[in-house]
């Protein structure tokens, strides 16, 4: 079972997610790739998890670049799973292109590929997709809007 709240961020209403021990999706409402999880969701506001996002969402959307102190479990292929895991290592405030990222998995690996994954990307924010840019730090999509993807990029200093 899955639980859901909702979290009212200063560029838009959001659904955080959990099974009642890890955080296991955050979306902006109307983004691409909505989870089908969405729909199977038990609305509880009073989790301790959520009580926990909630707070580092607060800090983060006020510039304080806050560590994650609970657990994230994002479901994605095996794949899908190291590329966010080398998402969640970029620091705050520092960006990495798909290509970087594809030639850390593999010399072969393709740009495209790590970009599906960074698109599917279940927990925005927490694990931060919108620090990858495009070749020569160009802005490419992000999948709540390239709105919301600059205004995450300001609120990081980095543009």
């Amino acid at each position: 079972m899955y639980f859901s709240t909702d979290y009212s961020s200063p560029i838009g209403d959001m659904l955080i997610a959990s099974d009642g021990e890890a955080i296991c999706g955050v979306w902006f409402y109307g983004q691409k790739h909505f989870s089908s999880t969405v729909g199977k969701t038990v609305k509880n506001d009073d989790l301790a998890i959520f009580k926990k996002a909630k707070t580092f969402f607060d800090d983060y959307f006020e510039a304080k670049n806050p560590k994650i102190d609970f657990r994230l479990r994002p479901e994605g292929s095996e794949f899908r799973r190291k590329v966010w895991k080398i998402l969640s290592e970029i620091p705050y405030g520092k960006t990495m292109t798909y290509g970087e990222i594809a030639s850390g998995i593999s010399p072969r690996m393709s740009a495209q590929a790590v970009g599906g994954a960074v698109g599917n990307n279940p927990i925005s924010i927490l694990i931060p997709c919108h620090r990858v840019l495009g070749a020569g730090g160009k802005l490419t999509g992000y999948a709540a809007g390239i709105d919301k993807k600059i205004e995450l990029l300001k609120l990081e200093k980095i543009m």
